[in-house]
């Protein structure tokens, strides 16, 4: 399992609490393996339990716990284009599937045919994610998350271009998306060399929503979609240490 370090100190390979506690089962480093398997490889709290000899119970509790202190280290969107100054920026979003209902029909996508919630993706030009604002239910439109998030209006103060798809179309000149088939007609050549382009540019973020989902948590997570938010903020911890 790789190894992970964030930049206030704190080793993933500890525990969130760096004091002896009596009434715990496991020592830290247990307790921060077991979170992980539980984000990376998803695996259920009863195997996770079984295989440490504790209860379910105190599984789902350092679990939580760890996750928890994770998502309280995430940096927010101001400190990625800022500290890291790209060039431009990807804004993409894709579902992370949940077997639970949070809020009814809103978590719902009927594309996807799932319930599950949105999550929007700040890459940089590498595909490095920099930001993952907090989930949204299923059914919200890319360019409305966008917007609930200003992600455009920070990125627009910050002088940091935006590269989106046709999801992002009307959200602003400080957004570049490709340019949508005119009715009853056919894109005009350069506007078909300028598609083409731009698809070929954002192949990083691509990569970087198949890195992210590598995170198994966010295939199909045996949990409720409320909780999603500090799953989501816990592995940004992680990809930005790592």
């Amino acid at each position: 399992m790789p190894r992970w370090r964030a930049a206030s100190g704190w080793d993933i390979q500890a525990s969130s609490s760096t004091r002896t506690d009596r009434r715990c089962t496991l020592r830290p480093s247990q307790r921060a393996v077991i979170a992980l398997a539980y984000l990376r490889r998803h695996d259920p709290l009863t195997q996770l339990a079984a295989g440490s000899r504790i209860a379910v119970g105190t599984a789902h509790a350092y679990v939580t716990t760890v996750v928890e202190h994770l998502a309280a280290k995430a940096p927010g969107l101001l400190d990625g284009p800022t500290r890291d100054k790209p060039d431009y920026v990807f804004v993409d979003g894709t579902l992370a599937e949940c077997d639970r209902v949070g809020d009814g029909r809103t978590d719902y996508l009927t594309k996807h045919r799932r319930h599950g919630v949105n999550v929007q993706v700040i890459a940089d030009p590498g595909g490095r994610t920099l930001w993952l604002p907090p989930a949204l239910p299923g059914r919200t439109h890319d360019r409305t998350a966008a917007r609930t998030h200003k992600i455009i209006r920070i990125c627009e103060r910050q002088g940091v271009p935006v590269l989106a798809d046709l999801a992002y179309t009307g959200a602003g000149v400080w957004v570049t998306t490709p340019g949508r088939r005119p009715p009853q007609g056919e894109p005009t050549p350069t506007e078909q060399t300028l598609n083409r382009a731009l698809s070929a540019a954002r192949v990083p973020v691509e990569r970087g929503i198949a890195r992210l989902k590598s995170w198994r948590i966010f295939r199909r997570a045996r949990c409720s979609p409320n909780r999603m938010t500090s799953i989501t903020r816990a592995v940004l911890t992680l990809e930005r240490h790592r």
